[in-house]
């Protein structure tokens, strides 16, 4: 069975995604840094559940010796974790989002790499967004022209390009960055808009479950490639 770790997946999109991969078969484990909120998210799922605050080295090597212990190997890795860091711009806020949303994709992806390297078919799948995109964010037909959102969407371009260059120096492995599309969750509740999280995690899902010959180091939405 394909085992995966999603991080931050006590709700939204990455709930939602380990709900839609327990179904396809996988043994999947949810990260997530309140020991409560994990727990109860993994039971109402049929998952596993592991401590995993992104932002901290102790408790990310400890989830990943966890899943090593119990199942030897990871298949999938699926960043999720993310803060919006909406409100004030200042030092203090863009440490904290650059932290969780492109930090923590380092610190995972390197405490993962010894067990992505045992699998047959490694994935990883960063939940990243095209408000990192120079091209989305000049386009006034697109919603990120119109988000103030300055250090998520900073956060979100380091992120894919980190994805992208783990890509070219893990050729046994694929990277891929996903734009889920806007999604109604905790996050964009103050905005009022975005799509039922269920047709948004169905593009995680499908770059979570790619063949050995799928494509590595892209961003991609539902419709395919995307331009950043």
């Amino acid at each position: 069975m394909t085992v995966t770790l999603i991080t931050g997946a006590n709700k939204g999109i990455g709930f939602e995604t380990a709900r839609q991969l327990l179904e396809s078969g996988h043994v999947v484990y949810i990260g997530a840094r309140d020991v409560e909120r994990g727990e109860k998210a993994a039971a109402a799922l049929g998952a596993r559940f592991v401590q995993l605050d992104v932002t901290d080295d102790a408790s990310v090597n400890s989830a990943l010796a966890t899943i090593g212990s119990a199942e030897g190997r990871l298949d999938v890795l699926v960043h999720n974790a993310g803060i919006l860091g909406h409100g004030v711009t200042d030092g203090p806020t863009a440490l904290r989002v650059f932290d969780t949303n492109a930090v923590g994709v380092v610190r995972v992806t390197e405490a993962a790499l010894p067990l992505l390297r045992k699998s047959s078919n490694p994935t990883v799948v960063t939940v990243s967004s095209s408000a990192g995109s120079f091209w989305a964010v000049n386009n006034p037909d697109r919603p990120e022209f119109h988000l103030p959102l300055a250090l998520y969407s900073a956060s979100k371009s380091a992120a894919t390009m980190l994805t992208i260059q783990y890509a070219k120096a893990q050729p046994g492995i694929k990277f891929n960055a996903v734009e889920p599309g806007t999604t109604a969750t905790d996050m964009t509740a103050a905005f009022g808009i975005g799509r039922p999280v269920e047709e948004s995690a169905r593009t995680v899902v499908r770059l979570a479950t790619l063949d050995a010959d799928g494509p590595t180091g892209t961003l991609q939405d539902e419709t395919g490639t995307l331009p950043w």
